[in-house]
């Protein structure tokens, strides 16, 4: 596996793309945690803003990254050639990625990793970068730890 940056990334025509949905993410999981979970709102980094970003290191590069080297890159490198259909390749994908995170045990996590799942093999699919698919993932989940949905999903409150 070579590890270098491509030259050919449009990089602001990624983080354009970008900034539309983590935008519809920002909207949709502030209105679903002041609904369900006020006392969370934004409650790690209020409460304890070196922890918020501790963790969000440690989680961006021993959680997302080798995330996205197994679940995007080794998986479309190994098996792309398996499905004739693009759309089945993502939705086998994503549904892969959901069912890694089982053992949190919760419904909801796995309809926003199948959900994040999707996002993420459309975006490596598109891009064929580790490194875009990595950001846009680090970005997202550590938005949901921020936003107050981190001990859903295993995060430290």
């Amino acid at each position: 596996m070579n590890f270098r940056i491509s030259k050919q990334i449009e990089w602001l025509k990624f983080f354009k793309h970008l900034g539309g949905k983590f935008l519809v993410l920002i909207l949709l999981t502030t209105f679903y945690v002041y609904v369900y979970n006020r006392e969370n709102l934004f409650g790690v980094i209020s409460k304890d803003p070196k922890v918020w970003l501790f963790f969000s290191f440690v989680y961006v590069f021993c959680s997302v990254y080798p995330q996205e080297v197994i679940y995007r890159t080794f998986f479309f490198m190994r098996y792309k050639a398996l499905f004739k259909n693009e759309t089945m390749l993502i939705l086998v994908n994503a549904v892969l990625f959901s069912l890694a995170h089982l053992f949190f045990r919760n419904a909801l996590v796995m309809i926003l990793t199948f959900l994040g799942g999707i996002v993420f093999a459309l975006t490596y699919h598109k891009t064929k970068s580790t490194l875009l698919v990595a950001i846009e993932h680090a970005i997202y989940g550590c938005w949901l730890y921020t936003v107050g949905m981190g001990e859903m999903l295993g995060f430290p409150t």
